[in-house]
């Protein structure tokens, strides 16, 4: 059953923020470099677990990595990591917060390189999700095919985020996401 389906579905409070992200932010363009990282961070943490739980930390997440403030996660101390895995309003996976900061760090690289995250998106686009994924696993830490296709999706770089008959779908295609121009 697509997510666009699955949600009417579900129960509350699940449905309502289920709901909202579905008609808010997935698969719409993100255009801020620390929400572009925030997102891959939280489909990182959401590997072996479910979206809701990741939807329901989403503002401690945000508490927990300074709003997703890449600068600032790239430059987090042995300090800052022991204080993650204390934290119970995040996921608290070694591998999964040590990915957070090595991955903000090679954002920083990034941004010095093609001044954006979502400038070296874009120099790379359009890919087939496979050459994505071959991509994103030499570029970062933690990013199997799921994170990446999932990421992807959501920012609107790949198609699949709604099915056609979705109404959002139409509210999607209005910002003209990436996956309109795929030629591959």
């Amino acid at each position: 059953m697509a997510y666009c389906n699955h949600i009417s579905s579900m129960a509350e409070p699940s449905r309502s923020l289920h709901q909202n992200y579905h008609d808010n932010h997935y698969g719409f363009a993100i255009h801020d470099d620390n929400e572009l990282f925030g997102r891959l961070l939280m489909e990182i943490n959401q590997a072996g677990l479910s979206w809701d739980l990741i939807l329901r930390k989403e503002q401690t997440f945000r508490k927990a990595y300074n709003d997703f403030n890449i600068k600032k996660v790239a430059a987090y101390t042995e300090t800052d990591r022991e204080r993650l895995l204390q934290d119970a309003g995040i996921i608290r996976n070694k591998l999964k917060i040590n990915a957070a900061i090595e991955n903000a760090r090679t954002i920083l690289l990034l941004q010095k390189e093609f001044s954006s995250f979502e400038k070296w998106l874009q120099f790379h686009h359009p890919k087939t999700k496979a050459e994505w994924v071959k991509l994103f696993k030499k570029t970062f830490k933690f990013t199997g095919g799921e994170i990446v296709g999932e990421f992807l999706m959501s920012i609107g770089y790949l198609p699949g985020a709604h099915s056609e008959s979705c109404s959002v779908y139409q509210k999607v295609l209005q910002q003209k996401p990436m996956f309109l121009n795929m030629n591959k």
